[in-house]
């Protein structure tokens, strides 16, 4: 989902994770190139996951589902997941960062899959022109970087034709790689805690009670869940690479925010060594994901 995790602080784009939605560390002096290749590893890995995440909103929605709108589309992990999920509808991907709508598109055409996708350039929390009479709006790892989410909301609801679908999606915090018992999953707690401190500075809304705000927004909260996504060994092909990328991400943003110790011991993950993530025979992704699903009243 592209979930994760995904963008840069202050709208660079609106993604997770897509996706998803894997790293979300937020600082400027993050690896440039990582993000797009954490969003669509994301989305390789956990595809089982997400293809049972939209059969749930495919449940919700009906079957005639035809326009289907994208919110902080990133690579495009939710946009393709749900032109598959619903084969006659076309979608609209919305992301604020034009560099990732181009990837997206030339995804789309590569797949033969271009005539069903149109973009739009545009933050979530500015309204979606142009966009109306939406049947589904999925959301996933966006919200959370909204300034103003009442606003945001009511421009949702506005998109969405009466008895349409939000379907929003976010993770908590980053996913978790290695042993929970022992130094290694002491470690990745101390780094969530510091991560969950810059994000609380950063992204104010981060962790918030969407039901509630949904609520509060007009819309009608159908189902909230929150599923454990976890693969174990033998992990696909991509994890080691996936926990290498979400580590480096991460890494400055945690300077001054863990001990000199800990961040020699992120250092020791990422470098080439026997304590690297790409070489290790003990890894377990795991990434908690938060769902809500929330009608515009008919």
């Amino acid at each position: 989902m592209a979930h994760e995790h995904q963008h840069q602080h202050q709208h660079q784009h609106q993604h997770q994770h897509q996706h998803g939605h894997a790293a979300h560390s937020h600082g400027s002096d993050a690896t440039p190139n990582g993000l797009p290749e954490i969003l669509d590893l994301d989305a390789a890995l956990f595809a089982p996951h997400l293809t049972a995440l939209t059969g749930r909103i495919a449940c919700l929605a009906g079957d005639d589902v035809r326009n289907v709108v994208d919110l902080g589309s990133g690579t495009g992990t939710g946009t393709f997941a749900l032109l598959e999920r619903f084969p006659t509808a076309r979608v609209t991907a919305v992301d604020s960062s034009p560099e990732m709508l181009e990837r997206l598109v030339s995804a789309a055409r590569d797949r033969g899959l271009g005539d069903r996708v149109r973009t739009l350039e545009a933050d979530a929390g500015a309204g979606l022109p142009g966009v109306v009479d939406a049947d589904l709006v999925w959301a996933s790892a966006s919200l959370h970087h909204l300034d103003d989410p009442a606003t945001a909301l009511a421009g949702i609801r506005a998109a969405l034709r009466p008895g349409g679908l939000l379907a929003v999606a976010e993770v908590d915090g980053m996913p978790t790689f290695l042993p929970e018992d022992g130094e290694p999953g002491a470690l990745e707690r101390r780094c969530r805690q510091a991560l969950d401190g810059l994000h609380a500075e950063q992204l104010p809304h981060r962790g918030a009670d969407w039901g509630s705000l949904l609520a509060a927004a007009g819309f009608s909260v159908e189902q909230e869940r929150a599923e454990p996504w976890e693969l174990r060994a033998p992990l696909p092909e991509g994890a080691g690479r996936y926990a290498f990328l979400v580590f480096e991400r991460i890494r400055g943003n945690l300077v001054g925010r863990v001990s000199p110790e800990d961040l020699a011991a992120l250092d020791r993950l990422i470098g080439g060594g026997p304590e690297d993530v790409r070489h290790r025979d003990d890894l377990v992704v795991r990434s908690i994901r938060e769902t809500w699903m929330a009608r515009r009243p008919a």
